[in-house]
């Protein structure tokens, strides 16, 4: 199939939107306590049932579209979204926002295991490294912005209604005076909605996958489930998305708690450069991992994010301030590095293997719940140790990885290349 614009657009869109729907979370989490007068539990319950939905659908989303195809997983997905969405926004209430999360949470991992094999196809196979590294940059982009929105919609109610755009305004009219920030879920809503109707009306290319990205079969992973590198490996993605999650949806919290940080303004800030430094650092990573081994590479990064943690949990409000974004820039490079080491550690079933490291993606829903369930018992504080938990382990995958393949480096090239 020749190379097609528009639908790699579409796609990009696509990543714009998971993202943006996916991390608004943390930037909420203050205005879920003091909007519903729930504790820090029950508060980390709600990007619980979001996450929680990666580990019940990821490996059965493979098998659906497989079965009915890219079109209608997706648009199917979207369209869940736009339900879960439009539920809470009509009706805000704290039991709502649980189910709510829970069903958007099944949407986005539908779309995550569709869209890689479409974009593969869609954009031709040789184009496909630099149209997911764009893809990637497009998410970030969304998730810098989502806290920037949701800032501009929650201050709404403290600004007077001649200063605003119109369109904010339409928003804070359909949400409750108390709760200004619900209206970003009318937004959501509108957005999986057009989403929805976009890939009704599209026509997508067929899509035949390489054997990596097959869905698989159960013999497939039963074989994978009994080896110890899967479990592993597994534990790593568990621990990088509850690490990523748990600071993101943690932080302005903190900031607000121990500094007085108003979420609205600086908290949600911070929220937005972690996603931003995080994308950046992305970059900046591509470089380091084409000169060194990845095992180096991430063993440096899980110091580096393990002390800008130790500086944004003890250090004064303006430290803080900074150290908990630049969390997100040591954390840019691991979830490829992991990834691409669990990948390179196994010699077969890749498509089932990835489709399980994908179900680690619910270490999203764990870690920030445990984080609030120590700091309901000793403070929020205490309750970010968990970070050192799980960062401590992703710094011990360098020392214990055995990749089959490790990753090319310009030095590796270069000595090749000299004559013997």
């Amino acid at each position: 199939m020749a190379r097609s614009y528009p639908i790699v657009g579409v796609i990009f869109l696509t990543f714009f939107v998971i993202s943006f729907l996916t991390n608004i979370l943390g930037p909420i989490i203050p205005d879920i306590i003091d909007g519903f007068g729930v504790s820090l539990t029950l508060a980390a319950v709600l990007p619980f049932c979001f996450f929680i939905a990666y580990g019940f659908f990821s490996v059965p989303a493979g098998f659906l579209v497989e079965r009915y195809g890219e079109k209608a997983a997706m648009t199917g997905a979207f369209a869940l979204a736009s339900v879960g969405a439009l539920a809470f926004a009509i009706l805000p209430s704290y039991v709502v926002a649980l189910s709510s999360l829970f069903v958007i949470g099944a949407g986005m991992a539908i779309l995550q295991v569709a869209i890689n094999p479409l974009l593969r196809v869609a954009g031709g196979e040789a184009h496909f490294a630099f149209n997911s590294a764009c893809a990637q940059l497009v998410f970030g982009l969304a998730s810098f912005l989502s806290p920037q929105v949701y800032s501009l919609l929650a201050r709404g109610s403290y600004e007077a209604h001649g200063g605003q755009s119109a369109w904010v305004s339409w928003l804070l009219r359909l949400s409750p005076p108390k709760l200004p920030w619900v209206s970003i879920y009318w937004l959501f809503a509108a957005a999986a909605l057009a989403m929805t109707l976009v890939l009704a009306l599209l026509k997508l290319p067929s899509v035949q996958r390489t054997p990596d990205e097959s869905a698989g079969t159960w013999h497939a992973y039963r074989a994978l489930l009994k080896r110890r590198s899967t479990w592993l490996y597994f534990t790593s993605i568990v621990a990088y998305v509850g690490s990523e999650q748990g600071t993101a949806d943690w932080m302005s919290q903190f900031l607000y708690r121990y500094h007085g940080i108003d979420p609205h303004t600086d908290g949600a800030a911070a929220v937005a450069y972690f996603w931003g430094l995080l994308t950046a650092g992305c970059v900046f990573g591509v470089a380091l991992l084409r000169l060194f081994d990845s095992r180096h590479v991430l063993i440096t990064f899980s110091i580096g994010a393990l002390a800008m943690l130790t500086l944004a949990l003890f250090g004064p409000s303006p430290v803080a301030s900074m150290a908990f974004p630049a969390v997100g820039l040591f954390a840019s490079i691991m979830w490829p590095t992991i990834f691409a080491l669990a990948l390179n550690s196994v010699p077969d079933h890749h498509g089932p293997f990835s489709g399980i490291l994908c179900t680690g993606i619910m270490g999203g829903a764990l870690v920030p719940l445990a984080i609030g369930a120590v700091g309901d018992a000793l403070g929020l504080r205490a309750g970010l140790f968990v970070l050192y938990l799980t960062l401590g382990f992703i710094l011990s995958i360098g020392f214990w990885a055995r990749p089959l393949v490790k990753n090319a480096t310009i030095r590796e090239r270069s000595s090749r290349e000299l004559p013997h």
